[in-house]
């Protein structure tokens, strides 16, 4: 009877031993997760017939490290970089071709794309795993910070390793001393520019508000000038017309959306359709 006693609280004892450094860790990576998510906002992204949009911002990071491998945002590819030691590694030739191969089978092509230092990210997720002491972090291109028209939504994963055993009592601080190596802090290009813009169009109303009366009256005279000219032919939109074809009687797009052989035009008031280079469709 008591044999039996000895050999059952030993297995409550082994069963306590085993769950409860698993509960810290478990709880250890939580805590650092939550932490990272409060630092760095995640960028929310969006999908509908127009294909990807920003829905709504995140934290704008500078790429400090280039070379780090991404694929088009509908990519599923699991591909991740890895950061150690200093230096960014980017999955190898073989994996990469390996993939391309695979796609090729489907009809599909596999692109890539290296995102380089100084390069604008927005951060999507964090992904804390104490067991084998690595960071996760997705992050996507911001492509209105880097001027990139049409917009790509280029993303990658870099998988930041820490020595084995330290990230069961590391910090949140020392976890972003080292993401900051990788990835600090900035502002948006482009809202600084639309800060810019306001400013300068605050200094254009006070300046056109001490403009000659008589300039006015001449620019009035001339709008009615124009307005008493005969109105101009209805732009005609064909299906087969070439891309050149449609930026000639219409002029350049708002918006443009490539999504593989697929582009799409957006006007003010229509939609233009291209496929393979023709329009196909106009909504």
């Amino acid at each position: 009877m008591l044999r039996k006693s000895h050999h059952r609280i030993s297995g409550i004892v082994l069963v306590a031993a085993t769950i409860f450094p698993m509960a810290r860790v478990s709880a250890q990576a939580a805590t650092l997760q939550d932490q990272l998510v409060a630092q760095y906002k995640l960028v929310k992204i969006g999908s509908d017939t127009g294909g990807y949009s920003v829905v709504e911002e995140g934290t704008v990071l500078a790429i400090q490290k280039g070379g780090i491998l991404a694929v088009p945002y509908s990519d599923s590819s699991d591909f991740k970089s890895k950061y150690q030691d200093g230096a960014i590694k980017s999955p190898g030739g073989l994996a990469v071709v390996g993939r391309k191969s695979i796609m090729g089978r489907f009809g599909k092509e596999q692109t890539t794309h290296l995102f380089a230092k100084g390069d604008k990210v927005y951060p999507t997720k964090f992904d804390v795993n104490v067991s084998k002491d690595s960071v996760t972090m997705g992050i996507v291109a911001c492509d209105t910070c880097n001027k990139t028209d049409p917009p790509t939504y280029n993303k990658a994963e870099v998988v930041f390793e820490f020595p084995k055993g330290s990230l069961a009592s590391a910090t949140a601080d020392s976890v972003q001393k080292i993401i900051a190596q990788v990835f600090t802090v900035s502002k948006d290009d482009s809202k600084d520019e639309k800060g810019d813009k306001k400013g300068d169009d605050k200094g254009g109303q006070q300046q056109a508000a001490g403009q000659d009366q008589g300039q006015q009256q001449g620019a009035q005279d001339q709008g009615q000038q124009q307005a008493d000219q005969p109105a101009a032919e209805p732009v005609s939109i064909e299906k087969g017309m070439s891309v050149d074809d449609v930026e000639a009687a219409m002029g350049k797009p708002d918006k443009k959306v490539t999504l593989g052989t697929k582009q799409i035009y957006y006007y003010k008031d229509m939609k233009v359709i291209f496929l393979n280079g023709k329009v196909s469709d106009v909504q």
